[in-house]
């Protein structure tokens, strides 16, 4: 919620750097969001623009970004437990940047349990997963060796805040008749197929049929 003046600098000094700011451009821009899952991309930025536009006291983290959100793990060995990133929005992309120094045919791997899949993360690569609905991990790397991250992610709240209207859910239900509230359950129920249906298909990222 908040930041001391101290790490503030920090922070400001990073995001503010002409390298993260490139790797924020290169993520958002040519290589997924815009070209790869454009419908995911108008979502997320069309929210975050109602967002902003609703309150003049919150600022972009990144002005070339459609992420609200930013973690830096400084290491010097970032390893996580099997988690899931539950505050995320659960259909939204998670770019997930790994640096340091470390052997990642040895360690370092990326495991997402719920597809069984156990991927080599070379220092200085970026992996995009939905990491509000996919469990994941990493494995351990030696003793002597470094790992640091830089992810971005879109909280669902956000999203829930501006389809309610900029008000608590408690509030929103409120505010709804009885077939308000039943079109409103409706919709949460089914919400999980809309998600799906921003995500590309294979025939429009040119995949075999």
């Amino acid at each position: 919620l908040g930041h001391n003046s101290t790490n503030q600098k920090v922070l400001d000094e990073l995001t503010a750097h002409w390298s993260i700011k490139r790797l924020v451009g290169f993520t958002t821009g040519m290589f997924f969001m815009k070209t790869w899952a454009p419908r995911l991309h108008n979502y997320c930025s069309d929210h975050l623009e109602r967002l902003l536009f609703s309150d003049c006291s919150l600022q972009r983290i990144f002005e070339n970004s459609i992420f609200p959100g930013t973690t830096f793990n400084f290491g010097p060995q970032t390893v996580s437990f099997p988690h899931v990133d539950f505050t995320n929005l659960p259909f939204g992309w998670c770019p997930i940047w790994k640096f340091g120094n470390y052997n990642h045919h040895k360690g370092g791997h990326v495991i997402l349990w719920d597809l069984k899949m156990v991927i080599e993360f070379p220092p200085g690569s970026l992996i995009v997963i939905p990491s509000g609905s996919c469990r994941h991990s990493n494995t351990r790397i030696g003793k002597k060796e470094t790992r640091m991250s830089f992810t971005q992610y879109f909280s669902g709240g956000l999203c829930r805040w501006v389809d309610q209207g900029y008000q608590t859910q408690e509030q929103y239900l409120n505010s709804l008749d009885q077939t308000e509230r039943d079109r409103e359950s409706e919709r949460r129920r089914t919400q999980w197929l809309m998600g799906l249906g921003l995500y590309p298909t294979l025939d429009e990222l040119g995949g075999p049929p």
